[in-house]
């Protein structure tokens, strides 16, 4: 099993946006490379914290590649929006790869590459090594599940897009 942490704006609409995808075995939501120490969502919305809504993937290597979980988060954010995505703007609401050993930097820059290609402006994504990690509140776990009406900036045709994705490439 490996994981990724993606930050996609909003966290709600990203968690269940990947929870959708053949081969994702877990996700939660929480904050990721920020400054203090165990961040409430209220702290983390005064944009002070320097953390990023983000989302654990837990993801099983033999059903999906991470290039095709990162050629698919591209199809879930604005990539070259800086601190918004959809309504929600902030620092908080910034785009973010943020990867837990070496060996996934080089399939990330190469989706990255392939992506820049298709786009006229610069990647606003930012790439970091995962520094931290705190799980959000138990209320946001989950959120459009237990909350199916809810607030999500992805437009309802990504889940369903997301639920018939197969992996093609070679496991």
């Amino acid at each position: 099993m490996k994981e990724i942490y993606l930050a996609g704006g909003c966290f709600w609409g990203t968690e269940h946006f990947f929870k959708q995808i053949d081969g994702v075995l877990e996700t939660k939501v929480g904050f990721a490379n920020g400054h203090t120490e165990n961040p409430t969502y209220k702290e983390v919305c005064t944009d002070t914290t320097g953390f990023a809504e983000t989302v654990y993937i837990k993801y099983d290597e033999n059903k999906v590649r991470l290039e095709f979980l990162l050629n698919m988060y591209f199809k879930a954010i604005d990539p070259v929006s800086v601190n918004k995505q959809g309504g929600d703007c902030g620092t908080q609401y910034r785009t973010g790869v943020y990867y837990t050993s070496k060996d996934q930097l080089p399939v990330i820059e190469k989706v990255f590459n392939q992506q820049q290609k298709e786009l006229s402006e610069p990647i606003a994504v930012e790439i970091k090594a995962l520094q931290n990690f705190y799980t959000a509140e138990e209320y946001h776990q989950d959120y459009l599940d237990k909350n199916p009406n809810g607030y999500c900036h992805l437009p309802l045709a990504l889940f369903e897009y997301a639920r018939n994705a197969k992996d093609k490439g070679s496991l």
